[in-house]
């Protein structure tokens, strides 16, 4: 299997729908469930499907991912196995920065040339999910296709945001349509299975993850479809009349982290008793860089559905649906709600806080008797004491120097220093 098929995940565009998390870094390196970063979870998905070869290709901000990539991915010098970076880059036949997903695989194929595959899998670099590729490849040569769309059923709702997609009993795909309007989709509706009918889930969306035949897909780019950038709007519309491209239909968990909505609902997921995304499962690991830290020391805190990663000293009084990241720090008396606090890059030492507090500066973290609720806390945020924050639909969407409100969410920027007494 892993000789057979190689993997390259998107990296996506400028993420402007996630600002200001993608102020700095790329939609790829988000940091995810406290520890993780986006990239992560197709990585892991890859690694867990004996997949070991993988391109990352990545435009915008691309510094933080290629630290975490180069800082995480090692693997034993007796292997083939690698995850390279492939950011856009300007040679003397290709001026352009990549202008699609299709164009970004175009301008890659000379890195992917060199090795042997029968298979490129495409995915994508924002989506949450777990999911066994081994099982896709294994319907894709069961049913003889050329391409294979990994789809998830969808209800009426979410439908106007995919690619909608019909097949016929043997899972063919006779037809697709990018984005449909509402008044369309009753002419999309598809047979997904009782228990999705049920759930009134009735209409076939594409994941935007693709096995191509590696002998089609260098032909498709280079010759047959050189002008096209799109795999969603063009590649896999304009193939289905000429090609047998089929759908591999997934009634797991998967969630697209195209927004802030979608990434703070993925998050605060995760702290459900049984969450639809399973963190705690021996044979799906997710990997990420491996920190040495200590372990998250709590004082004279209630905790309710909380997940706190390693490093954090938490000293607040109450956390409730929240999600804390590495190294964070809450002081006493404080109430964290429904927010996902990032944490921190490093440990402020005794001497820096001194410093810090001499300077009339909020020492790294969260201070005493705050109340944060409904909100996003970037990484290396220092919050003074007595701030309230407290997001919900009675804010209107603004972009400030410190903070974005979007959705009634309120995202604190990275590296924002919050006075104390702030209210919000």
């Amino acid at each position: 299997m892993s000789k057979q098929m190689m993997a390259v995940i998107l990296g996506g565009g400028a993420g402007t729908r996630l600002y200001p998390l993608t102020a700095s870094r790329s939609k790829p390196a988000v940091p995810i469930a406290g520890k993780y970063r986006l990239v992560d979870i197709p990585i892991s998905n890859c690694i867990n499907s004996n997949i070991h070869r993988m391109f990352v290709l990545t435009q915008f901000n691309s510094a933080s991912l290629n630290r975490h990539i180069k800082n995480t991915y090692h693997f034993s010098a007796f292997s083939s196995a690698f995850v390279d970076i492939l950011a856009a880059e300007q040679t003397p036949d290709n001026i352009t920065w990549f202008q699609g997903t299709a164009d970004a695989v175009r301008q890659s194929l000379r890195h992917l040339e060199p090795f042997e595959s029968d298979y490129i899998l495409i995915l994508s670099g924002d989506q949450l999910y777990q999911m066994d590729f081994t099982e896709m490849l294994t319907h894709h040569t069961d049913t003889g296709a050329d391409i294979s769309i990994a789809t998830i059923p969808v209800t009426e709702r979410d439908a106007p945001e995919f690619g909608i997609l019909k097949s016929d009993e043997k899972q063919h795909i006779t037809s697709f349509i990018e984005k449909p309007k509402k008044e369309l989709l009753p002419e999309w509706v598809s047979d997904t299975g009782d228990d999705m009918r049920r759930q009134g889930k009735v209409y076939l969306a594409s994941m935007g993850i693709y096995i191509f035949n590696r002998k089609l897909l260098f032909d498709l780019l280079k010759n047959e479809k050189k002008d096209a950038t799109d795999f969603g709007k063009e590649i896999i519309p304009e193939s289905i009349d000429k090609y047998k491209v089929t759908s591999y239909q997934y009634d797991g968990y998967w969630t697209d982290i195209g927004n802030i909505h979608s990434f703070f609902e993925a998050n605060l997921g995760l702290t459900k008793e049984l969450p639809d995304f399973n963190l705690f499962d021996n044979n799906n690991a997710i990997f990420t860089r491996a920190r040495m830290l200590p372990p998250a020391k709590i004082s004279g805190t209630t905790l309710e559905k909380a997940l706190i990663a390693e490093g954090s000293i938490i000293n607040a009084s109450r956390v409730e649906n929240c999600v804390l990241g590495v190294r964070s720090r809450i002081g006493s008396g404080t109430t964290i709600a429904n927010s996902y606090v990032m944490g921190n890059d490093y440990f402020e030492t005794i001497p820096e806080m001194e410093q810090a507090k001499k300077g009339g500066i909020p020492i790294i973290g969260i201070g005493n008797r705050c109340y944060i609720n409904n909100a996003i806390v970037d990484k290396n945020c220092r919050i003074g004491d007595d701030v309230r924050i407290n997001g919900g639909s009675h804010l209107t969407n603004v972009d400030e120097p410190l903070y974005v409100v979007k959705d009634g969410i309120v995202v604190i920027k990275k590296g924002a220093v919050i006075p104390n007494g702030f209210v919000l």
